[in-house]
């Protein structure tokens, strides 16, 4: 078994470990701030990459579907933040709320104030990340100008996620297809 570290998106370690024994499964989990991913040796570097992505978005997805308390968002918050926006902007408050079914979230900077959609809630950690991220901008910058969207280039995962949430709120829109049997008179 041979180990590579490696960098994820999100700058955490990568750690892949490859093994003869290992022929088709290919397997993922943390280990303390990094993230190990197991893979059968023959597996090529292209194979390699498309799976690493692939395993550390089934393990975000994991983790954001615990749900995150209000003091669980203000301590991402802190972090992102901190890694991010070299700590400038800080929140009087972080909370998820369920009034919004519009926006995914939304700042008050002369309250400090930052809310949530609760719809976001299961999606990927990185789009909560970046859904905080720009929120977090906001209080540095209120509007949508060139040195607003500066500060999101920081943040690698920043089109991924907004495409992610295109994605989302597309599927909302498109026409509900009734389900077999549902809609129909059946006498």
């Amino acid at each position: 078994m041979s180990a590579e570290p490696l960098k994820s998106a999100s700058q955490s370690a990568v750690e892949v470990r490859r093994s003869t024994r290992r022929r088709r499964t290919v397997s993922a989990y943390r280990e303390g701030d990094r993230t190990v991913v197991l893979l059968p040796a023959r597996m090529s570097a292209d194979e390699e990459a498309r799976w690493v992505g692939v395993m550390l978005d089934k393990l975000a997805a994991q983790e954001s579907r615990r749900m995150l308390d209000d003091s669980d968002l203000a301590q991402r918050a802190a972090r992102l933040s901190e890694q991010y926006l070299d700590g400038h902007a800080r929140p009087a408050s972080v909370r998820w709320v369920t009034n919004q079914n519009t926006r995914w979230g939304s700042c008050t900077p002369a309250e400090g104030s930052i809310r949530l959609s609760h719809r976001l809630q299961g999606m990927p950690e990185y789009v909560i990340d970046y859904v905080l991220l720009h929120e977090l901008s906001h209080l540095l910058v209120p509007g949508h100008g060139p040195r607003f969207w500066r500060l999101l280039q920081a943040y690698p995962r920043t089109e991924r996620a907004r495409g992610y949430l295109e994605g989302v709120a597309a599927a909302e829109r498109l026409p509900h297809q009734p389900v077999r049997g549902e809609g129909r008179d059946e006498s």
